[in-house]
């Protein structure tokens, strides 16, 4: 287990690396579809914080093995099997979900969190056993895993699980890890590579938007409430989805870390939000298809909880990739605008309904995703939109 080449000629996922995606799409489901029930029933408040805990497990523990993964996939039998040990944690978060999500109750997201973290200590270990480089930046990695793995056990024990103050500092520690452990000799991630696994991802939930919106409308058919309104708000959910994908390939950023990989740790760690915000506009969509039959939840709710994720998520591409993108050409005016007409938008709901905002959100979304994607000559760092 060496190092591989940051430079290496045509990297991409490899089959295993896709196999551990489609993992976690149970573990997306079963969140997007907690947290749907949560809108549905009128508890969104008491819905978001267990969410965002879970995503924080399901996106931290992707993001350290897949950047783990773009400097030492060797892809023999103790790396594959140390990786399928992480797949099977994932499906334990995944089980113990709603669990998390109704009664507070994290003990089997907790176990599923630390077998994949435990796993990829023993792939820290062996690479500082077997490349002596990097040595001391693989053990800073296994012991920094390590020592929050026991704070998070300590926390499910004396506490019964992560209340929000030591869920912070826990995270605070795990984020701190990777910054301590690279300060000594960097590793070798591919900036291409890396850029794949995060369009990966992002199809990802994508796709889960596509499912729970899917749901939502099933539900309604099963309940005989097909209407004009179920038409357009599943067909102007699907146009904001469309438009979301076309805002966020409009530029690559595989060159753009390459030439800055100095900004890799803003642009990696805020897809975080990014990541977040798709997850829950799924389950908004889930609601919102079904607005033709009497819910306990209001239409502004119901508007927000498509709007606002809609709203975070053009902000927050536009800030991850502002720092590797100097030249982008979509001016921040053209987001906060859009950002501004988002939050307001639903207040509206009560008069002109659900369907009205969702058709708004979308068209909105749609003029982000088209300026974005006016051409920018031959800028460096910025690549043109595929036809």
């Amino acid at each position: 287990m060496t190092a591989r080449a940051v430079d290496e000629p045509h990297r991409t996922a490899s089959p295993l690396e896709l196999l551990f995606d489609l993992t976690l799409v149970v573990a997306v489901a079963a969140a997007t579809a907690e947290l749907a029930h949560s809108i549905e029933s009128g508890h969104l408040a008491d819905g978001v914080v267990p969410f965002l805990e879970v995503f924080f497990a399901i996106w931290w523990a992707w993001m350290n093995f897949t950047w783990f993964a773009s400097s030492y996939a060797t892809d023999d039998v103790a790396y594959r099997l140390l990786t399928m040990v992480q797949m099977g944690g994932v499906l334990v978060i995944a089980a113990g979900i709603p669990e998390a999500a109704k009664h507070s109750d994290f003990r089997w997201v907790a176990l599923g969190y630390v077998v994949m973290r435990l796993a990829l200590v023993a792939q820290w270990l062996r690479a500082a056993a077997e490349d002596p480089t990097r040595r001391r930046t693989a053990l800073r990695y296994a012991i920094g895993i390590a020592v929050a793995q026991v704070g998070w056990l300590l926390s499910l024990v004396l506490t019964g699980g992560p209340n929000p103050p030591v869920f912070l500092v826990l995270v605070v520690l795990e984020l701190s890890v990777p910054r301590w452990a690279e300060r000594t000799y960097p590793t070798n991630w591919h900036p291409h590579h890396i850029a794949e696994r995060y369009g990966l991802f992002t199809l990802i939930l994508l796709g889960e938007s596509v499912l729970a919106a899917t749901r939502g409308v099933q539900n309604a058919l099963a309940a005989g409430e097909f209407s004009g309104s179920l038409l357009v708000v599943a067909g102007a959910g699907l146009v904001l989805l469309f438009a979301l994908w076309w805002f966020y390939f409009q530029h690559p950023a595989g060159e753009c870390l390459s030439q800055r990989r100095n900004q890799s740790y803003r642009w990696g760690y805020g897809h975080y939000g990014v990541f977040a915000s798709l997850a829950a506009l799924g389950a908004g969509l889930e609601v919102a298809v079904q607005t033709g039959h009497e819910m306990e939840v209001s239409p502004v709710t119901v508007g927000y909880s498509v709007s606002v994720p809609a709203a975070a998520f053009i902000v927050l591409l536009w800030a991850v990739h502002k720092p590797i993108e100097v030249d982008r050409v979509i001016h921040p005016a053209l987001i906060l605008c859009a950002a501004a007409v988002l939050a307001v938008v639903p207040l509206t709901a009560e008069q002109i309904g659900v369907p009205a905002v969702v058709v708004v959100t979308a068209a909105v979304c749609s003029l982000v995703a088209v300026v974005a994607g006016q051409p920018v000559g031959s800028s460096p760092g910025v690549t043109k939109p595929h036809s």
